[in-house]
């Protein structure tokens, strides 16, 4: 859309003009995120309180101007794209820890704090905050609460679902509710902080969050395990949960991932000839920790590993970890787009997974890497191409249509963590129904009448979104 100049006045009346920013340059950075294919915002407003946030939810309901939340940018289904311009609200102003309640094991944050900076600051009390996305040094926790974002750790300690006790959120009438509470127990009316969660900015604009913390593990004990091929990798995580063992994480890499990210970092990573990598975590108390790591180890040999390497300290627990969450932007370097993919299975599953990778990848002569979180079932699935290559470009989303097909052939889903946005639109109804899509709908109606917030995303796309951008609705 076009914003009329005397509307734009009075949004820019909200925050003040040093919170407002209308040229060409701004509107395009911040309509674009990690997925790297974006539409610019008529007007990019930085409020800084919740009542300001109001009055800019209120006008546009008013006058049904598109508005689109944004807050870190990494998200990689452009759920944070101002597909139909209008308004675009930066979060960025909200990014305040508020409290840290070691007694009640809790923390009020603003929604634009870093995850990772959460975590730092609840770890040094004795706490822990368990979601850990790839991205948690640059991702905010009202995003990955959007996006009900998981992690590595999610096998163990479950998504960021889990962790959320209440919320404060902006309507896209303009009224700001406070839903769920900071008691464990609460069964009063809906569950709208559930609600909220994963809704992908579609349905309020979150501002606070209150979130449960957990004590800090005593101890961790981290190894990787190398293995031949991708097939004895997949076993030796099949023996480990047949086990009993549950790992704190448990993720696997295959060789192509391998060798993107050790050119990354410049550095080796595996043994020469390693086929696939597993990354295996425990934590607890020592004893127990000792145990569990002892049974990891003795799975992993009797799939064939050919070096298993448990980590002496912090710093090789950190090189570890840090070759696992450079992955993403390693595999950057393969191609010139990643069409990155959050596939999961019921992990008893994932060998089937892995096997409809491995079919689609010969069928279609397509690069595609693989990792991911092999303990809950959750493997990135990337594929790498040139979009100026339209005969590969034709493939992959052949590849793609294929690949979510077999996903919920398998029970699976076409997203474990990454949400729908505009990108994985066109393949909702692989997994839902027309009537659970209409129910959804009416719930959207109620919060949002005018279906002015985060327009053109999940169910939402159509003939206006083609004109932005052709690959919406491919």
């Amino acid at each position: 859309m076009s914003l009329d100049p005397a509307l734009g006045v009075q949004f820019v009346a909200v925050v003040g003009e040093a919170w407002a920013r209308a040229d060409a340059g701004s509107c395009a950075r911040y309509g674009t995120d990690a997925l790297m294919r974006g539409h610019p915002a008529d007007l990019v407003l930085l409020p800084e309180t919740a009542a300001e946030v109001a009055r800019i939810a209120a006008l546009c309901h008013t006058h049904r101007v598109p508005l689109t939340v944004r807050g870190a940018g990494t998200g990689y289904t452009g759920g944070a794209v101002p597909v139909r311009g209008g308004i675009l609200v930066s979060m960025e102003r909200f990014n305040r820890i508020l409290e840290i309640d070691e007694g009640n094991q809790l923390a009020v944050v603003q929604a634009n704090v870093i995850t990772g900076d959460l975590q730092r600051e609840v770890e040094a009390r004795g706490l822990f905050y368990p979601p850990d996305p790839a991205s948690l040094k640059q991702s905010a926790l009202g995003g990955n609460v959007a996006e009900n974002a998981g992690g590595p750790r999610a096998v163990k300690y479950g998504t960021t679902r889990r962790y959320v006790l209440a919320l404060e959120a902006v309507l896209p009438t303009g009224e700001i509710i406070r839903t769920g509470s900071k008691t464990v127990k609460n069964v009063v009316g809906y569950d709208l902080t559930q609600l909220l969660v994963g809704s992908e900015g579609t349905l309020a604009i979150l501002t606070e969050l209150t979130l449960r913390l957990v004590p800090k593990p005593a101890v961790q004990a981290t190894l990787s395990a190398a293995f031949p091929g991708i097939d004895e990798a997949v076993d030796a995580v099949s023996r480990l949960l047949a086990a009993r063992v549950v790992p704190a994480t448990i993720e696997i890499i295959d060789a192509v991932s391998l060798g993107a990210v050790e050119a990354y970092l410049d550095r080796p990573v595996v043994p020469a000839g390693t086929g696939a990598l597993v990354i295996a975590e425990v934590d607890g108390f020592p004893g127990g920790v000792e145990e569990e790591i002892t049974r990891v180890a003795s799975a992993c040999h009797a799939a064939g590993a050919t070096e298993v390497r448990r980590a002496r300290d912090e710093a090789e627990r950190e090189a570890l970890w840090e070759a696992r969450r450079a992955l993403s932007f390693a595999l950057r370097a393969l191609a010139p787009r990643k069409i990155n993919h959050d596939l999961v299975v019921p992990r008893g599953r994932v060998p089937e997974l892995f096997a409809l990778v491995a079919a689609v990848r010969a069928r279609h002569d397509l690069l595609i890497p693989c990792f991911g979180h092999a303990g809950d079932g959750n493997i990135h699935v990337n594929l790498m191409v040139d979009p100026a290559n339209d005969d590969e470009m034709a493939r992959a989303h052949l590849a793609e249509q294929e690949l979510f097909a077999g996903v919920v052939a398998l029970e699976g889903s076409i997203s474990g963590e990454h949400g729908i946005g505009f990108a994985k639109a066109p393949y909702l109804g692989l997994e839902l129904s027309p009537d659970v899509m209409a129910l959804m709908a009416r719930v959207k109606a109620a919060f949002d009448p005018h279906g002015i917030l985060n327009p053109g995303k999940m169910w939402e796309v159509d003939s206006r979104d083609q004109e932005i951008d052709p690959e919406i609705r491919r």
